[in-house]
C-alpha cells in the first residue's frame, strides 16, 4: 500500500482493479446547456454509479489492496453517506465486515442503502469530533481496518478513474474538467488524472458558500474550515485533508464558489432538460459553471455529477 501521492501507473492499476465491479458511466451532452453556456459541455454522469455516486470507485480500490490479514477483521469509517455506500458495497463484495459510523441527520435513503449492504450503522452527533471518536472506539472492539472518506492515498486513485474514463471517451480534447470539492478526494484524483493523462486540461472546482473552506485553503496556503455550514450540498461539508490540500494546490487552477439558489437551478436543469436524477453535490459543478459563463464560453468542459443519491421527500422544487 503506497503511502505517497498516485502516479499515473497507480491510477491505470487502480482502474484495472476497480473496473470489473463498476460501471464505466455514460458521458452525455445537452444542446440547450451547450446554448445557456456558451460552451460544449461534456457530463460524466456518475450518478449512475454503483450505488449511485463516484465513490463507488475509491471505496473499492481501499479494500481490495487490503491484505487477507486486515479484513478479517473488517473495515470501519464515517461518512454522511456515499462514502459510506461505498465501504459498505466493497466490503460485501469481499465478504468483510463493514462497520460504518453515520451522523444522526443522515439522509434516510442513505442510511437505508448502507443496512442494505449488510454494513452496521453505529450514528453519532454530526461533528468530525464524534465521527473520530465513535471511529476509534469501533477499532479498539473490532481491529478492523480504518478507510477515510477521503484522506487516503488508495481513496483518491480510485476516484481518479472517473475523469480518466472522461478524457478517454469524451473523443475530444477537453480545455477544463470541473468537478465538486468538499474533502478533495475527487477533486486531488480528478487533478492528478488530468495531469497525466491530459496535459494542458485546465481543473476547476465548485464549492458551496455554505461550506466554503477549500477556497480558503486554496488562497490562504493552509487548511482552513469554512466560517459557517449552511448548505443543501449535504455531500460537500466537510475539509480538506493533508494528503488532498497539497494535490489540489498543485494541479488545480481556482475554486469557484456557488450558492445553494444557484446549486438548485443547476440540478433543477438536470432534472428537467437531461432527465438525470443529481444531488445537490452533483450539481455544484454545473452551478459554477453557469455563474462564471463568460470564463467558460468557447471551450470544451467536461463536468463530473458526483452522485444521484437525493431524498426525494426533500426535493428543493
Amino acid at each position: 500500500m503506497s503511502d505517497t501521492a498516485p502516479v499515473k501507473e497507480t491510477i491505470e492499476a487502480a482502474h484495472q482493479l476497480v473496473a470489473p465491479f463498476i460501471h464505466r458511466t455514460p458521458i452525455v451532452t445537452s444542446r440547450f446547456l451547450n446554448h445557456l453556456t456558451g460552451a460544449e459541455l461534456f457530463f460524466k454522469c456518475e450518478n449512475l454509479q454503483k450505488i449511485g455516486a463516484f465513490k463507488a470507485r475509491g471505496g473499492l480500490n481501499s479494500i481490495l489492496m487490503l491484505p487477507d490479514e486486515k479484513l478479517k477483521n473488517g473495515v470501519v469509517t464515517h461518512s454522511s453517506g456515499n462514502h459510506a455506500q461505498s465501504i459498505a458495497f466493497a466490503a460485501a463484495k469481499v465478504g468483510a465486515k463493514a462497520y460504518i459510523v453515520m451522523p444522526e441527520n443522515s439522509p434516510r435513503v442513505k442510511v437505508s442503502a448502507v443496512e442494505d449492504y449488510g454494513a452496521e450503522v453505529t450514528f453519532c452527533k454530526n461533528t468530525p469530533e464524534a465521527r473520530q471518536e465513535a471511529v476509534d472506539q469501533i477499532i479498539a472492539q473490532t481491529g478492523a481496518t480504518f478507510i477515510h472518506p477521503f484522506n487516503n492515498y488508495q481513496v483518491i486513485a480510485g476516484q481518479a478513474t472517473a475523469s480518466k474514463e472522461l478524457i478517454e471517451d469524451v473523443g475530444t480534447h477537453l480545455d477544463v474538467i470541473i468537478a465538486p470539492v468538499g474533502g478533495g478526494g475527487l477533486l486531488s484524483g480528478t487533478a492528478l488524472t488530468a495531469h497525466y493523462f491530459s496535459p494542458g486540461t485546465k481543473v476547476y472546482a465548485g464549492e458551496p458558500e455554505g461550506a466554503a473552506d477549500a477556497v480558503l485553503s486554496f488562497r490562504s496556503d493552509k487548511i482552513e474550515k469554512a466560517p459557517y455550514i449552511n448548505t443543501i450540498a449535504d455531500g460537500l461539508l466537510t475539509y480538506l485533508g493533508d494528503k488532498t490540500f497539497p494535490i489540489i494546490k498543485s494541479h488545480v487552477t481556482d475554486i469557484l464558489v456557488v450558492s445553494d439558489e444557484e446549486i438548485i437551478a443547476a440540478m433543477r436543469y438536470l432534472w428537467e432538460r437531461m432527465k438525470l436524477v443529481v444531488e445537490p453535490s452533483g450539481a455544484v459543478s454545473l452551478a459554477a459553471v453557469l455563474k462564471h459563463k463568460e470564463h467558460f464560453a468557447g471551450q470544451k468542459v467536461g463536468i463530473i455529477i458526483s452522485g444521484g443519491n437525493v431524498d426525494l421527500g426533500k426535493l428543493p422544487f
